[in-house]
Formats: structure tokens, C-alpha cells, sequence
């Protein structure tokens, strides 16, 4: 073992302290990284989601909504006073009515009632409608009476379970008006259906009010019949005590809350008519004897038209007389005959007052017997109302007890009507829309149904590429090496052709010679000296991209202006005449072998300013060779001539020249596929090489797709604009 492999050791510590510290890339990023790798996959399962969903559409029947909105206020319009029947709620509660009135529209009870309304249970076209045979027998029975009762049951519930399945309530947001929806591949069934479930709705509202209260209507019926045999005692115990009694009531007064303030009887409405009466006729009899008591026949001579018109005509007469009296004499025959009318006037007078006077006597007479007889009829009527008043003591009691008992069955009898028809006289359910026939299918959707299956492909997609993912335990990316392999990350290399690769080193723009110019970095920061001064690379399995990079680590530590020679000390497949273009008819199996002339096997490169020295020819005994004294001389004295020697080496696995060729360099340099060979086979090679207590220096990722790397990017940054 040569010198610079002895003190590898030396140069741990100063590696250590510079690991990369790979940092792991955001999980985001790892996603889309992922992504990228499955694409075609991922793609392909989103056209079959796609397609799947387009089918499934084309041959999903169809389904008809129709849709029914009705209001459910919180607190119904009072219009009886009935306290008591049923507690009110706060406010608070707003929230728990509608919620049990939601759960109530969706209650299996309410289908059943729709059904029974409807007789769908009976009706085979609503099983027909939804491509059922409710009873197995692969034809629907079309005599409803051989059905038995089991069956009939069997079809009840089907059908109530067929409604349940296909109702939806949907309540409208801030407000107390809720949708009600019925789907069928039926239009005219979804109608039907629809309002019979507000209807049913209803009618079942009010069927829960008026059950509520059953309990106080049976004992509000004990209690009526009760107070009904009180009354009817109480109105016979009245009526025969007032028939016993005579008494007898015209009429009644009462106040405004219906007592009985007085009462007229027929005592008492004969004795005020008779007091009146006798009121007057004692008028009458003062009348007339003021008429007697006059001598001049009082107010009915002055009142007589008779009189009157004789007082008249004579007064005339003697006026007469006396005018003829100032031009004749007494005996003047004209005066003489006027003197006889005066005189035949006041014997007509005279007459006409006695037959007064006795008139005013006759009346006065029957006024007195008329006062007489009506003082005794009122005197007797007084003492029949005497009697009675004292009867009516009894009587206003037998009375109010009538009146109480009546009172308390009127208002009995009101309260019962009352809850009756409490909360079933008014409903607080109003229908605002009628269900109408859909014109068109509800569903399926196909925009829907396509979005839907784009998720769905999606949501495929993430399962397939995260199992993928956790199937595929390979290194993708710089992060994984030191995470899963606990190595250092010494760059990556973008998944390019071996030919192209070469091509774009002799671009110094180019996306190759950028990244191999970021490992070259990485390499100066390996050991005290800067770049290690000898390096082999190596993989799991050929075709790696291990040799590639060799050739251009060489190119680029080269252009530095170092001297470098690239061993190719893969002498069971060499490669790397290939890729540069030189024969490989002279080289390190020659030198092996016991050749000593070295200076002719090395090839300078023009191109790439690197020195070279081939394979040689395949030995028999590749690993016999790398592992002799001639190789450790061979690594000292190219230490001595050349800045760095990089070796590339044969893969690990299977083969024993690693472990040899490990402990003649500083350090070893593992490239990895991305994407390629298993966790576990680079676990093992890497456990193969540290064996032998060789130094890992780092990996570098090759084949990494351009898309997840970042590289184009990076050089569309540095070099676009000189493009231009």
C-alpha cells in the first residue's frame, strides 16, 4: 500500500468536517419531481378516469328532479286563546325547531304515509320505474290479491326504502323556506311523489297537534259530563220552585259581564202597572172636583166650545143692540127683535152651564170610585209582591247555582272546543311552489360526471405514483444520498447521451460542462489539499454513466491548467478508447504485465487537454494484476507526475477489483443511476468498499432528467442573455 493510501485516514477528519450537508428538498418539490417521473402513466390513468366517467354517463339512466318549496314559521297565528295547551319556545330555540323539522321531513314514518297515500306499494309501474322486481320472482306480479302478506310487507318496505333513497331536503340558507326533492327516472313521478311528501308533511304536522291533545280532551269530556247532570239538576230544582211558588219572570237586566242585576215578575209588573193607573185616576178625581168646586162651571165651561160659541153670538148680538140703541128707540122693531135673540142666547146659555155642572159632578164621582177600586187592587198586589220577594230569596239561589253550573259548562265546553281545534285550525306549513314536471334530466351530468372522473384520475394518479414511489426504493435525486445512503452529495448529472455529453464539453455554456463544473467544485472542498490527488470512480453495475464522468471530471479539472491523467482500469470492459476515439492495443495490462516502457501507453488528449492512459488488452487475470506491487508503484509514481490521476474502475458488485483498487487512491468517488439499482444493492457495494477501510468521498447522481433538475433553468439564467 503506497503512501497516499496510508494516510487516508489523515484526511477524514477535513472531509467530515466539510460534508455537503444535502439538504433535502421541500416535499412540494419532491411531488412534482415524482410527478414528472410517471407522467405517462399519470396521464394515462386520467384518459381512462375520463373515459370510465364519459361511459358511465352515457349509460347511467337518467333522473328527473322535482322540487317543492314550502315555509315552516317558527310560531303559528293565534286564534284561540288557549294557554296552557302547548309551552312556547324562546328564541334560542330557533335553531333545534328547524333542525327537528328537517329530521321530521326526512323520518321514515313520513314515507310510509306518502305510500300509503299514494298505494305505491300496489302499483307495479313505480317498481318498474326504478328497474325493481320487489318480489324475485324475475316477473312482477300483476294480481295484487295472490300476494300474501309477507310480500305485501316486503313491497311496503321497498317502497318506503326506495322513497328514503331519493328524497333530499335542502334547507334555503337564512331563511325559514326549505326545498323539498324527489329524483325518479319518472318526471310524472317525481311530481306525484314530491307533493304527496309536502302534503303527507302536513297532514302529519297536524295530526301530531291534535294528538297532543288527546289526554285533556278525555278529561275535559269526564268533567263536561259532570257539570251537564249539575245544570240540569240545578235548572229543575229552579223551574220547580218557581212553578210552586208562581213566580213568574217577564224580564231581565243584566251587567256586562252577564250577571243578572234585576229581574221583573209579573207581581211586580202588575202592581207597577196598577200604581200608575191609580196614579191617574187620583189625577182625575182632584180634576174633577176642582171643576165641581167652581161656580162658574170651572175649566170645562171655559173650555166648552158649545158655551163658547153661544157667549160669542150674543156678545155679538148685544153689540148689535147697543149700536141701534144710539139711533132708536127701545121699541124700535129692529132693536126690539134684537133684544129678544139676546134674551133666547142667555137662556140657551144658562141651560148649556147646568148641563155642565152636572157633567163635572158625574165625572168627579166616577173618578173618586174609579181612585177607590184601584187603591184596592194595589193594596192586594202589595201584599202578593210582599210574598213573593220572600219566595225569591230561595229563588236567587236555585238561581245562581244555575248560573254557576252554566258558566262553568260554557267555559268547560269552550276550553274543549278550543283544544280541538288547537294548532289543527291553522297550520304554520304554507306551500310556496308546487313540484313541477322536470323538462330535463337532473342527472347524470356529464361536465359533472367528466370533472368528477378528473378527479378521480387524479386521486389515481397520486395513489399510483406515491406506491410507485414506495416500490421504487432507488436514489433520484442528490438529497437521497446522504438521507437514505448516509454519503455525501457531490453533484448530479443531467440524462444525456454518452455522445452528446462529449460534444457539450467542448461547449463551455453547456448544461454537461456547468454541472461536472459544480462537482469539480464539491472535489476541491475533499481534503486539505484541495482536489484529491487520486480518485477512482466506481457503480453498482455497468452503464451507470460511471466512465462518462470520468472523462469529463478529467476535462474539467484539466481546464484549469492541472495536469491530468484518466486511468481506465476496467481491463474486463474497457470503454474509454471507445468514447475518445484511440486504439487500445497498448496499456495498464501491459504495464501490469511486466512492460515497462509507461510513456508510450499514455495518449495525450488535444481535445480535452488531459492525458490518458487505456486498458490495454483484456488479461485473464484482471484482479491478480490490479492486485500487485506493480500497481501500488505504478499509483506512486503517477502521484509524482500529475496533479490528479482519476481511475475508472470496474463496478463493485461481483467483482473483486474495487476492494483492491481502493486502497491505491485517496479516496473513492460512487456514481449512481438515478432511478436505477435498488437501495439495498448500493448499500452493499458501498459496505463491500468500507470493508477494506477505503474512503467514500461522495456519490454523484447520474441520468438525472433535465425536467427535475433544474439545469435548464440554471443555464437559461447564466448564458441567455450573451445568447442574444
Amino acid at each position: 500500500m503506497n503512501e497516499t493510501s496510508t494516510n487516508n485516514s489523515a484526511y477524514a477528519p477535513y472531509y467530515n468536517s466539510y460534508d455537503d450537508q444535502a439538504i433535502e428538498s421541500p416535499i412540494l418539490l419532491q411531488y412534482w419531481h415524482a410527478a414528472l417521473r410517471h407522467k405517462i402513466m399519470i396521464l394515462a390513468i386520467i384518459i381512462m378516469a375520463i373515459a370510465a366517467g364519459f361511459i358511465a354517463t352515457l349509460l347511467t339512466t337518467p333522473y328527473y328532479t322535482s322540487t317543492s318549496r314550502i315555509e315552516i314559521n317558527r310560531e303559528q297565528d293565534k286564534v284561540t286563546n288557549v294557554e296552557g295547551v302547548e309551552a312556547s319556545d324562546s328564541a334560542s330555540q330557533s335553531l333545534e325547531f328547524y333542525q327537528t323539522q328537517y329530521a321530521l321531513l326526512e323520518a321514515r314514518s313520513l314515507a310510509e304515509r306518502v305510500v300509503r297515500a299514494k298505494n305505491l306499494s300496489s302499483r307495479n309501474e313505480f317498481f318498474e320505474t326504478f328497474n325493481i322486481d320487489p318480489d324475485d320472482n324475475g316477473i312482477i306480479i300483476q294480481n295484487n290479491d295472490t300476494q300474501n302478506s309477507a310480500q305485501r310487507q316486503a313491497r311496503q318496505k321497498l317502497a318506503v326504502q326506495l322513497l328514503q333513497d331519493n328524497i333530499s331536503i335542502e334547507p334555503v340558507r337564512g331563511s325559514s323556506l326549505i326545498d323539498i326533492n324527489f329524483s325518479s327516472p319518472s318526471a310524472a313521478l317525481s311530481r306525484e311523489v314530491t307533493d304527496g311528501w309536502v302534503e303527507q308533511f302536513i297532514a302529519s304536522n297536524l295530526d301530531r297537534r291534535f294528538n297532543s291533545t288527546a289526554d285533556a280532551r278525555v278529561f275535559l269530556e269526564e268533567q263536561l259530563a259532570s257539570l251537564r247532570e249539575k245544570l240540569e239538576v240545578s235548572e229543575r230544582n229552579l223551574t220547580g220552585y218557581a212553578d210552586a211558588n208562581e213566580i213568574i219572570t217577564i224580564s231581565e237586566q243584566t251587567s256586562d259581564s252577564g250577571k243578572i242585576v234585576s229581574q221583573r215578575t209579573l207581581s211586580s209588573a202588575n202592581l207597577e202597572a196598577l200604581n200608575n193607573a191609580l196614579a191617574d185616576a187620583k189625577a182625575d178625581r182632584i180634576l174633577a172636583e176642582s171643576s165641581v168646586r167652581k161656580n162658574t162651571g170651572g175649566k170645562e165651561v171655559t173650555t166648552s166650545p158649545v158655551l163658547n160659541s153661544l157667549l160669542e153670538e150674543r156678545a155679538k148680538m148685544q153689540a148689535e143692540y147697543n149700536r141701534l140703541l144710539v139711533q132708536f128707540e127701545p121699541e124700535y122693531p129692529t132693536a126690539k127683535a134684537i133684544s129678544s135673540q139676546i134674551a133666547s142666547l142667555s137662556s140657551s146659555i144658562r141651560a148649556e152651564e147646568r148641563r155642565l155642572r152636572s157633567s163635572s159632578v158625574n165625572k168627579f164621582r166616577e173618578a173618586l170610585d174609579r181612585e177607590n177600586q184601584l187603591k184596592i187592587e194595589v193594596e192586594k198586589l202589595k201584599g202578593q209582591f210582599i210574598n213573593e220577594r220572600r219566595d225569591a230569596i230561595q229563588y236567587d239561589i236555585f238561581r245562581r247555582e244555575v248560573d254557576t253550573n252554566r258558566q262553568l259548562y260554557e267555559s268547560l265546553l269552550q276550553r274543549y272546543k278550543e283544544i280541538g281545534v288547537a294548532g289543527v285550525a291553522t297550520n304554520n306549513i304554507s306551500i310556496i311552489d308546487k313540484a313541477q314536471i322536470a323538462d330535463k334530466p337532473s342527472s347524470p351530468i356529464l361536465v359533472l360526471n367528466i370533472l368528477l372522473s378528473i378527479l378521480a384520475g387524479l386521486g389515481l394518479a397520486a395513489a399510483y405514483v406515491f406506491i410507485m414511489e414506495q416500490i421504487d426504493q432507488t436514489v433520484k435525486e442528490t438529497s437521497d444520498l446522504k438521507v437514505k445512503l448516509g454519503i455525501s452529495a457531490l453533484g448530479s448529472v443531467p440524462d444525456i447521451e454518452k455522445i452528446d455529453i462529449l460534444d457539450s464539453l467542448n461547449d463551455r455554456k453547456s448544461v454537461a460542462w456547468e454541472a461536472y463544473l459544480s462537482i469539480r467544485t464539491s472535489l476541491s472542498f475533499l481534503t486539505e489539499h484541495g482536489v484529491p490527488k487520486s480518485f477512482l470512480l466506481t457503480s453498482s453495475r455497468p452503464n451507470e454513466g460511471k466512465s462518462t464522468t470520468a472523462i469529463a471530471l478529467a476535462a474539467v479539472l484539466a481546464n484549469k491548467k492541472s495536469k491530468i491523467l484518466l486511468v481506465d482500469a476496467d481491463m474486463r470492459n474497457p470503454s474509454l478508447h471507445k468514447m475518445i476515439g484511440f486504439d487500445n492495443k497498448t496499456g495498464l495490462s501491459n504495464y501490469l504485465s511486466g512492460h515497462d516502457n509507461l510513456q508510450d501507453a499514455i495518449i495525450h488528449n488535444d481535445d480535452f487537454k488531459f492525458d490518458m492512459l487505456s486498458a490495454g488488452p483484456i488479461p485473464p487475470n484482471a484482479a491478480e494484476l490490479l492486485g500487485g506491487e506493480r500497481m501500488q508503484k505504478l499509483m506512486q509514481k503517477l502521484d509524482e507526475n500529475y496533479d490528479v490521476v482519476i481511475l475508472d474502475a470496474p463496478p463493485v458488485l461481483g467483482l473483486a477489483d474495487i476492494p483492491i483498487l481502493a486502497n491505491n487512491v485517496e479516496g473513492v468517488i460512487y456514481t449512481i443511476e438515478a432511478g436505477g439499482v435498488k437501495l439495498r444493492d448500493i448499500q452493499s457495494a458501498l459496505q463491500r468498499i468500507k470493508s477494506t477501510n477505503a474512503l467514500i468521498f461522495g456519490g454523484i447522481v447520474t441520468k438525472v432528467p433535465q425536467s427535475s433538475s433544474g439545469y435548464g433553468y440554471a443555464y437559461q439564467y447564466n448564458y441567455g442573455e450573451n445568447k442574444k
